[in-house]
């Protein structure tokens, strides 16, 4: 399996960047590989978010908007997490009883081709 490149956000504010093979939703826990070749064990609990991008660098600049479509995408919605952060984006496994969700952002011209949102890191979820 190609590892996904993966920008690590926790609840204590703290990024990590680098690569995985073996996150699944499911799972407790998975492995980062950072640039240097270290590996980091995560723990989901630890979560806000992991946003699967494009790459590391992305564009500083970008100002997101939340306007796009995206066909297949399933439901809208808006996360607000508990940092203050909110993305909109679509969802197709959404389930107020999992511990978190995939989620497509609404805007493909930014960074981030999907985003593993953990719900205990969330103030608001809903529908659009």
């Amino acid at each position: 399996m190609k590892p996904n490149k993966v920008v690590v956000k926790f609840k204590d504010n703290t990024v990590e960047k680098g690569k995985t093979s073996d996150f699944f939703a499911n799972k407790t826990q998975f492995h980062l590989v950072k640039s240097n070749e270290d590996i980091l064990e995560i723990s989901m609990e630890d979560l806000k978010a992991v946003f699967f991008v494009k790459d590391f660098e992305g564009n500083k600049d970008h100002q997101y908007d939340y306007i796009d479509v995206i066909a297949a995408g399933g439901r809208k919605m808006k996360v607000e997490f508990v940092d203050g952060e909110t993305v909109v984006g679509y969802t197709l496994a959404y389930s107020p009883d999992r511990d978190g969700f995939f989620m497509t952002p609404a805007d493909l011209k930014g960074n981030n081709e999907r985003i593993f949102v953990v719900k205990s890191a969330t103030k608001k979820v809903e529908f659009l």
